[in-house]
């Protein structure tokens, strides 16, 4: 005969030799909030006055049944089974656990995952964004069970979901974190003002930084007039040289001198997309040459604080491969143009 699960409600001052059925937290506003008694504390005479104190005139003494996890073992459960590469679990406390990032990389969080675990009624699954930058010790996500028991039946659904998943990616878990590489990059600066010294490039040193931001560097930059066949040779010249990253800065408008579009395309690769539904930044080509990215670059990245490029950058320095649809969903949340 199996057991069912068995709650009891008892007076504190009955309550003494007995095990605490759940986490009790002390909250001091403004300067402490942290666990006072844990998980199956054998409560003692002394404990009664911290007891008052948090408010607590009675407590529950469980029984477990065969069908039923505590929140803390459940939260365990669902933690374990999200985990992916990178990500850390913390113990659980209140039928919480944390998952945090183990590096400083970018997550990669599958959104139909976290939406079937939601689905789910008493189990929350809470995440950050996929593709957000993270550092080391961040949270990711946190598992939650809302009430003190839940039917383990809705967790092992949780668990079976998860191997789904791992089996179709690999053994790679639904919620993770990839590093960034160092990426070699060739830069190719265009414009024949630039190309002759009439102006100062401003190009490079911003181009400079933000890869730097993501331990990449620019192996060599190069000088090319507005030609489509010296645009489309150097690209071709960095290619040879094996480089990670090719960036090709201005020349993206429409102008009848903007060559660049059409040299990225005379070198050779697969555009992915010209033009993308984010302001600023809507010029930008994203290409692929082989497996090497062929990024232009607009005249907005060489000025404005962020532009799409700073949403594709940190995915192209963690290998993730950009498609169509990364593309046509940047313009939900797009608008910059007028963000402080």
């Amino acid at each position: 005969m199996r057991r069912t699960s068995v709650l009891r409600e008892v007076k504190v001052e009955e309550a003494i030799g007995l095990p605490l059925a759940h986490d009790l937290t002390r909250i001091v506003p403004g300067e402490f909030k942290g666990r006072l008694f844990r998980k199956g504390h054998i409560v003692l005479d002394s404990d009664i006055p911290e007891l008052k104190k948090i408010g607590k005139d009675h407590i529950y003494v469980l029984e477990l049944g065969d069908d039923d996890l505590h929140e803390d073992d459940a939260a365990v459960r669902m933690a374990e089974a999200a985990r992916g590469s990178n990500i850390t679990a913390t113990e659980p406390s209140e039928g919480k656990v944390l998952l945090k990032s183990a590096i400083r990389g970018l997550t990669v969080i599958d959104k139909t995952f976290i939406n079937g675990v939601n689905a789910i009624d008493q189990l929350a699954l809470a995440t950050l964004q996929s593709n957000t930058v993270v550092t080391p010790g961040q949270s990711v996500a946190g598992t939650r069970v809302i009430p003190l028991l839940v039917a383990k039946e809705k967790v092992e659904q949780v668990e079976r979901s998860a191997r789904q998943w791992r089996e179709a990616y690999l053994g790679e878990g639904p919620i993770s974190v990839k590093p960034f590489r160092t990426l070699k990059t060739g830069l190719i600066t265009t414009g024949n003002e630039v190309y002759n010294g009439l102006v100062e490039d401003r190009f490079g040193p911003v181009v400079r930084a933000k890869l730097e931001e993501y331990g990449s560097y620019v192996e060599e930059q190069r000088l090319c007039t507005d030609d489509s066949d010296s645009i489309a040779g150097h690209i071709r010249y960095f290619q040879d040289k094996q480089v990670d990253l090719i960036l090709v800065t201005g020349g993206m408008s429409v102008d009848p001198d903007d060559r660049t579009p059409g040299a990225i395309r005379q070198a050779g690769a697969d555009i992915v997309s010209h033009g993308t539904p984010m302001l600023p930044g809507s010029m930008l080509m994203m290409a692929y040459l082989g497996h090497t990215p062929v990024v232009g670059l607009p005249g907005s990245v060489m000025y404005d604080k962020y532009t799409v490029f700073d949403v594709l950058l940190p995915r192209i320095c963690a290998r993730i491969r950009i498609g169509k649809t990364d593309i046509t969903e940047l313009g939900y949340g797009g608008l910059y143009a007028e963000r402080g």
